[in-house]
C-alpha cells in the first residue's frame, strides 16, 4: 500500500468515526482533539517498545504492531484536516533528511 492509499482509507475511517462522534457527543472531535488522540497512542508506543525491549512489563504485548499503525494512521487524519498532503510531509522529509546527511 502506498501512502496515497494510506491517506485514503485512514479519510474513510476516521470519516466513519466522525459519525459515532456525532451520534455520541453531538459533534466530531476537533483536530486538537485528533492530536491529543494521536498522542495518546504515540505515548502507548513507547510503552509498549520498552516492554518490547525488556524494560517494563506489559500483558498487551500483541498490540504494538496495532499501535505503530495507528498512530501512521493518525498522522494520515492529521495532515488531511490540516490541508497537508500525508504522501508529500513525508516524501519531504526525507530528501531533507538525506540531504542534510550527506
Amino acid at each position: 500500500m502506498n501512502l496515497k492509499e494510506v491517506s485514503g482509507q485512514s479519510v474513510k475511517i476516521r470519516e466513519r468515526y466522525h459519525e459515532l462522534e456525532k451520534e455520541i457527543h453531538g459533534s466530531v472531535w476537533s483536530v486538537e482533539e485528533d492530536a491529543l488522540a494521536f498522542l495518546t497512542d504515540a505515548g502507548l508506543v513507547g510503552r509498549l517498545t520498552m516492554d518490547n525491549q525488556g524494560r517494563w512489563p506489559s500483558d498487551e504485548k500483541e498490540v504494538l504492531p496495532v499501535k505503530i499503525g495507528e498512530c501512521v494512521w493518525w498522522l494520515a487524519v492529521l495532515a488531511e484536516r490540516m490541508g497537508l498532503s500525508f504522501e508529500e510531509c513525508v516524501e519531504n522529509f526525507l530528501v531533507e533528511r538525506s540531504e542534510a546527511l550527506k
